[in-house]
């Protein structure tokens, strides 16, 4: 069968686990290269491994390309429900005589295994012995019902290559690749048939996948060429290692997408930086990062693929974090912040205006979503925790907070509210009371805001307003070194 003639690529996850970072990885440039060509992305759940595959796997797949903004053209198709494909298939390779029955069990093999391994001193390979069963007796063993895998035949003395569009051409000697199994005994396909028939059935023109894979695909070559199907372009990409240079797993952190959405990370800022692991988008824009979806669309290419591991850099992706967050217009960051006050179990008790003008204010000091519901509570609650340092460093002297609370009286009898205003009020009070102002900033940002940090002082009292900067100043006193909750 001849491939489309417009571009068609797969993702084809295994829901033996949920979408991991590798995975999403390739999920967008498949994405990527689809919108870039006007092409169509397939979305196809290889779950043929039925003891570790999973329903709640599947979903997490899904939820995790849904968060992504991923979108599918066709599908979700599920292998297991193409089993009647892959056995055709393999009955096609037995015909052509590509293919031969292998009636050695388990143990058989496993025995000859070890004693090669012994002799040899190599990793094992079959050693073909039920190759050279004449067909006459290998057909009376399986019409007596006699248990059977099948091997495709591997031929003898020379290479098989392809031409990839990362790495070029690649070889691999034919005495190198043992006849591997098609189809099991029990009827259910290998990864190497099943991904061979899908592939050729729904006309695929490339194969974006990672390197990990470059090893498999001279035996779904040598399976295109005994079809007589055309093979497509294949691209493997660079694996993505951890900053130990080792590859990425849970000792360096989470691998899950849905982890990194649970951390607050925007999807925006996920996508971006994933595109940019082992992908480069041309010399015009050798020191741009930030990138949309549109930008990455219009310049992806498989020629900026780079044949080089990428090394994940939790810093980095902090720092796209940071970026979109404070780029995001407010009135779009309220949908992704409510499901973090949804886990914090509080709904704000603002008005929509003032919770706008609160996030703005905000922005450019959040590092991710999560902080909106825990050290940004108090620009939203009226119940939020003081953290002890903090307390503990401003508010430990009685003096400051009986000063606070004076300060308060000042602020209640205020006719304007404003920065500029609260500014005027406290440093006229420090020099009423011969103190210095900073005593008071410091301990007035720890008692409306229960943090350290924050923005300017009195644009903060102007977002939290008269009623709400009065009440909290009058409470100074009661404020303890210890974490404690807001009246």
């Amino acid at each position: 069968m001849s491939p489309a003639s417009t571009p068609r690529v797969r993702f084809a996850p295994s829901p033996t686990g949920y979408l991991h970072v590798g995975g999403a990885r390739t999920a967008l440039f498949n994405w990527l290269f689809a919108r870039h060509t006007g092409g169509t992305l397939i979305l196809r759940i290889e779950d043929t491994d039925f003891e570790r595959s999973s329903e709640e796997m599947v979903e997490g797949i899904l939820e995790g390309m849904r968060w992504l903004g991923l979108n599918w053209d066709e599908g979700p198709f599920f292998q297991s429900q193409r089993l009647d494909l892959y056995r055709q298939t393999a009955e096609t390779l037995l015909a052509s005589g590509h293919a031969y029955p292998c009636f050695c069990t388990k143990a058989e093999l496993e025995q000859r295994r070890a004693a090669q391994a012994v002799s040899a001193g190599c990793p094992p390979m079959y050693d073909r012995r039920c190759r050279t069963i004449d067909p006459p007796l290998a057909a009376q063993r399986k019409a007596a019902g006699e248990p059977f895998a099948v091997r495709f035949a591997v031929p003898d003395g020379r290479s098989t290559g392809f031409d990839d569009a990362v790495f070029g051409r690649i070889e691999f000697a034919n005495a190198e690749i043992e006849d591997f199994v098609l189809l099991r005994s029990d009827g259910i396909p290998t990864y190497h048939l099943s991904v061979v028939a899908d592939d050729i059935d729904m006309r695929l023109t490339h194969i974006i996948r990672g390197a990990d894979h470059i090893s498999n695909t001279p035996k779904q070559v040598l399976q295109y060429q005994a079809l007589g199907a055309t093979l497509p372009t294949f691209a493997h990409v660079p694996l993505i290692l951890g900053p130990d240079k080792t590859r990425l797993s849970k000792r360096h952190g989470a691998t899950s997408v849905i982890s990194y959405k649970e951390l607050g990370i925007v999807p925006e800022a996920f996508r971006n930086f994933l595109a940019l692991l082992g992908w480069t988008p041309g010399p015009g824009h050798k020191d741009r990062e930030i990138f949309s979806s549109d930008d990455l669309i219009q310049l992806f290419s498989l020629e900026g693929i780079s044949k080089s591991n990428a090394v994940f850099d939790n810093d980095k992706l902090a720092w796209f974090n940071t970026e979109y967050i404070r780029a995001y217009d407010a009135e779009k960051l309220p949908r992704l912040i409510e499901e973090e006050w949804a886990k914090a179990g509080f709904t704000p008790t603002r008005p929509r205006e003032e919770i706008l003008a609160a996030i703005d204010l905000l922005k450019p000091r959040a590092r991710n979503l999560k902080d909106f519901a825990t050290i940004f509570r108090a620009y939203f609650s009226d119940t939020f925790d003081y953290d002890p340092a903090a307390v503990a460093k401003f508010l430990s002297d009685g003096a400051v907070r009986a000063f606070l609370v004076q300060l308060s009286q000042r602020y209640a009898a205020a006719r304007e509210f404003t920065e500029a205003e609260t500014e005027t009020i406290l440093r006229a009070f420090a020099d009423e009371s011969r103190i210095k102002a900073g005593p008071l900033i410091n301990g007035s940002r720890v008692a409306l805001t229960g943090q350290a940090v924050a923005p300017s002082l009195f644009a903060v009292m102007a977002n939290l307003g008269k009623d709400r900067v009065v009440k909290r100043l009058a409470s100074s006193e009661s404020i303890k070194a210890e974490s404690s909750k807001a009246d």
